[in-house]
Order: structure tokens, then sequence, then C-alpha cells
């Protein structure tokens, strides 16, 4: 592992600064340490890499079955962890903060030092724990460890799990009255007293809390270690960046803290990894051997392309960037480039798909069409309306900063007389295009649609199939991403409405913890319902199309 300092600091291995600043640290703490009372004992380093070696197994894919041979870069942090002590033998370090891209092997590198302290570590009732706010996600890494017992013959025979399957909660280690778990913040009130104490993806952490409860506990300890892993984050409010910024001050030498450790990636300063691959290793250590792969991020990339809030998620996970959370989805210039004349009132008889979305009595309702190619060379083309209510239109119009009255006389904006959007208006235009086009089905959000349904039977007004479509992660995600995938690959164009370009100007994404998007009414600039129409269209019109396309045929032999 000072060998890979060395490396480092000599420039033979591209880091980041944070990085460069941990391995100079290790190498002037060789010297300067004793001093302080700290010493490094080899034998330890020996030791639990030696562990991961012989005694752990990986799980997945190519990796099935195979030694936990460490990088030289995981080395480094469990070498630096464990081979760090004070004058009576004990770790120097008892908190970590590890931050790297995804994909670099977080995961299985804090199993392997959270199963060392359960079994390895002369620990007495050592209690090791995955920690989160969340069971669920405490869950995660858990189960990372639990794999790796099914793995390996000698953890099977030495230890005892509570549960079968995904459902294990508890391992145990008789020998030592020892256990390890996951727990969460739900779980506090039971008084945890970790030896090892692994917190996952920090940066999703709202407040202290987990941190805080585990530090608690380790005062009856004497080397307890708490160890956080994660990606960076997009929320400079929450404990992740306090710990981020603390660990850049304690590496570089501005602050001095002997009891806290930090392997942080990060890009230089100046440094653009959506246009220059040189710099990817700083972020990503492990990609020198195949984790997470060139290809993998190179489509990553590609797809970030024109994309800023996909950007805004690549940067942050694959490029170790903290990203503001607001960043606009589409950019004026992706979208302006799938602009195309055309009038839809010249597209007869297509079959169409599309997205309604219902405003509120006074907000803007959107109906967005998908009219299908008619060869396979040819684009989507986009067919949109807009409603507002005549009432208070040059207030709103004040308010929203925007032309309504000149939309409205350019035909892009549909107005109708009072307070309210009249329900009917759309109705009456909906059935207007059902004459047009074959429309297969329309999908709408489930809020006041019963309304419109009553409505159009009233009225004796017949509407097209239409199809509920959720407005959280499950469904909008997958339809986002088709939008996106077709915007991208010129498999879709517009006509330049005014009133849906600035829902695309205004629209704003926001993700899960699993990564999964949906557009954020909230968190936007404006209004952005033709895009939330739109984006529904594209759930139901692109998924149809290719159940079609792959639909078997019958032949006769």
């Amino acid at each position: 592992m000072t060998t890979y300092a060395r490396k480092v600091v000599a420039g033979k291995i591209v880091a980041g600064p944070h990085v460069r600043a941990a391995c100079n640290r290790h190498l002037e703490d060789l010297e300067q340490a004793p001093s302080r009372g700290f010493f490094f004992d080899l034998e330890k380093v020996k030791r639990i890499i030696g562990f991961c070696r012989d005694v752990l197994k990986l799980n997945g894919g190519e990796y099935e079955g195979k030694p936990y041979i460490l990088l030289d870069w995981q080395a480094f942090i469990v070498g630096s962890l464990f081979g760090w002590v004070d004058v009576e033998g004990l770790r120097r370090f008892r908190v970590a903060y590890v931050s790297t891209g995804k994909g670099s092997g977080k995961s299985p590198l804090a199993a392997a030092v959270g199963l060392y302290g359960l079994v390895a570590d002369g620990e007495a009732r050592a209690e090791c724990y995955s920690a989160a706010t969340k069971k669920d996600q405490a869950m995660i890494l858990f189960r990372d460890a639990v794999a790796m017992v099914d793995q390996s013959a000698i953890l099977r025979d030495a230890l005892i799990k509570s549960g079968k399957g995904s459902t294990v909660w508890n391992l145990a280690y008789h020998k030592s009255g020892s256990f390890f778990r996951p727990i969460s913040s739900d779980d506090g009130q039971s008084g945890p007293r970790p030896h090892i104490a692994l917190i996952d993806e920090i940066h999703e952490h709202k407040n202290n809390f987990v941190v805080e409860m585990m530090r608690a506990g380790t005062k009856s300890r004497r080397q307890a270690l708490i160890f956080m892993i994660t990606n960076s984050g997009s929320d400079k409010t929450g404990p992740c960046w306090d710990y981020h910024t603390y660990g850049t001050q304690v590496a570089s030498g501005q602050l001095t803290d002997d009891s806290f450790f930090s392997y942080i990636c990060a890009l230089d300063e100046g440094d653009d990894p959506i246009n220059d691959e040189s710099c990817w290793d700083k972020a990503n250590p492990s990609l020198r051997f195949g984790l997470p792969g060139y290809r993998y991020i190179r489509e990553q990339v590609r797809e970030a392309k024109g994309m800023p809030s996909k950007e805004a998620v690549v940067r942050r996970l694959n490029f170790c960037e903290w990203t503001g959370a607001d960043a606009p989805w589409i950019s004026a210039d992706v979208w302006m480039d799938a602009r195309r004349d055309y009038d839809w009132r010249n597209l007869r008889s297509r079959r169409a798909w599309g997205g309604l979305d219902l405003g509120s009595t006074t907000d803007l309702t959107g109906l967005v069409l998908w009219l299908e190619p008619e060869t396979a060379e040819d684009p989507w083309q986009l067919v949109t309306f807009a409603w507002l209510p005549e009432q208070d239109l040059l207030r709103k119009e004040e308010v929203d900063r925007v032309p309504y009255l000149a939309w409205k006389s350019a035909g892009y904006l549909e107005t109708t007389p009072g307070r309210a959007v009249s329900r009917l208006a759309v109705l009456r235009r909906l059935a207007e295009l059902q004459n047009m086009f074959d429309i297969q089905c329309i999908a709408f959000d489930r809020w006041r649609i019963e309304d419109l349904k009553q409505m159009a039977e009233d009225e004796g007004i017949a509407l097209p199939p239409m199809e509920p479509f959720g407005q959280g992660f499950k469904d909008m995600s997958p339809a986002l991403d088709k939008f996106e995938s077709a915007l991208l690959n010129g498999e879709v164009v517009h006509d330049g409405n005014s009133v849906f370009t600035w829902c695309a100007a205004n629209a704003v994404t926001v993700a899960d913890s699993a990564e999964n998007r949906k557009l954020s009414k909230n968190k936007a600039t404006g209004r952005i319902d033709l895009m939330v129409a739109a984006v529904m269209g594209a759930g139901i019109a692109l998924n149809s199309a290719r159940e079609e396309s792959v639909e078997p045929a019958l032949i006769i032999l």
C-alpha cells in the first residue's frame, strides 16, 4: 500500500487532488507520526489483505467464487485503517470516509471490513452493523456481506445465519459472541455498541442521526471503526458534504485529526470528463482494472450529452462531482435540433398515442399526441395542444412572464371563457382529433380524470381508449428514458410550438435513491404540463410500437 501511495504522489498512477493528498499524508506520517504516538504495523496490513484473499470470495457474474484480491487503492484504504496503530497497538483511525465513482467496488470493500471485524479482529462480543436511515437501504450492503459468506467455505462453517435467502437478517459468530446485522435509525432505541459500523450512501442521508447513533455507541469500544462509503451528492446542506469537506481538509493538512481517514476521489479543476477520457481514472480508481469499464462510462457520457439533468447525474455518480439538484432536463440545442416545419392538419389518418395532463381549473392543461411514422426512416411527430382560461390571462402573463396573448394569437394556446379551463372544450378537441387520427390510446394522470369521463358521458362524447399513467418514479422513469433516447437519436420531432418549447425549457427532473427519475413541477422554473403529457405519451406510444415490432408471426411449413 505504501508503494501505491508513492506511485500516486509521483504521478505514476493517475489520481485526483484529494487522493494525492491522502497518499502524501501517509508518506509524511511514516516519518512524523511516531512523534505523535502512532506507528505503522505492516503485519496487521498483511493480515487483513490475506484475510480478503484467503477467506473471502466475490459473487456475481464473472467474479462468482473468485478470491477477493484487493486492488491497490482498496489495499491502501484497509491498510491505512488496520495498519496505523497507537502505542497500545489499537487502531489510530476511528472514522473513515470513502467516496469514489459508481461501480468502483466500495460495497464489497465495506462488507470485507465488516466481516473481518466480526471474525478476525480479536474483539469479544463484537457488534458489526450495516447502518442506514431505512432498513431496506441498510440491507443492501448487508446482503453483499451475506453473499460473501455464502461463497466462502470457511465462513459458511464458522457463522450462523438467521433467516433464509434474501431475508437473512443476522450473522452470528458464536466463538466470540459476536454478530453482524443491518440497523436503521428506526432501531436506534436498542442501544447499539458497534465495533464496526458500515454506513452506505451517506449522500442520501438528510441529517447526521445515523452516524451519531453509531458513534454514541462506540464509547465502550477501544478501537471501534465508523466506515462510511458514498458517491458524491447534490445537497450541500446535508451531512455528506460536511464529511466531504472535512475529509479534504484533513487529508491536505489544513486540519489535524489523527482519528479521521479519508479517501476522496475527485477531478482537478479544469478537467472535462464529458469530452476528455484522460481524467476518468481520478474518479474511478478501479477503471485501470476494468471496473466499471470504459464501455459503460462511454455509454453514460453519450446519453448525458444534451440532457443537462442526465449530465448532472453522470457527473455526480461517475465523476465524483458535486452537482446542483435543479439542473434543466433538456438543453436548448437538443430541443431546437428536433424542430421541424409541419402542419398537423396535413397528417390525417395516422395512428396516434397521447398523454393528457389536466391542470387545475385555472392552470395550464396539456395534450400531446405522438403520430406514428409512415416509414422506419421517418421520426415520430408530436402534436400539442394547451389550454388556459380567458379571464385574467393578462395577469397570468405578468406573473409567469411569458406572452400568453401573443401565443394565443399565433395559435399555440387555446383559451376558454371564464375563470376555469372548460373541460368540455378539451373533450370536443379530443372528439375532433379522433375523427382526424386513428387514436390508439391516451395516457392520463388519475387526478381529476373521473370528472372528465363523467362529462363525456353526459355530453355523449365518445372518448378514445384511455389508460391511467402513474406520476411516480415507477412509471415516469422508464417513459422519461424513452423520450430522451428518441429525442437524442432523432426519432421524434416537434413543430416548434412556443408553449411546448417553454415547458421544455422549464422541465427539471428529480431522482430517488435508485436513480429513477421523474419530472418535478415543484422544482421546475415554470409550467411543464406539456412535457408531462409528452412523457406519458412516450410511455405508451413507444411501448406499443416496440411490442408490435416483436410480435411473432405464424409460419406455415
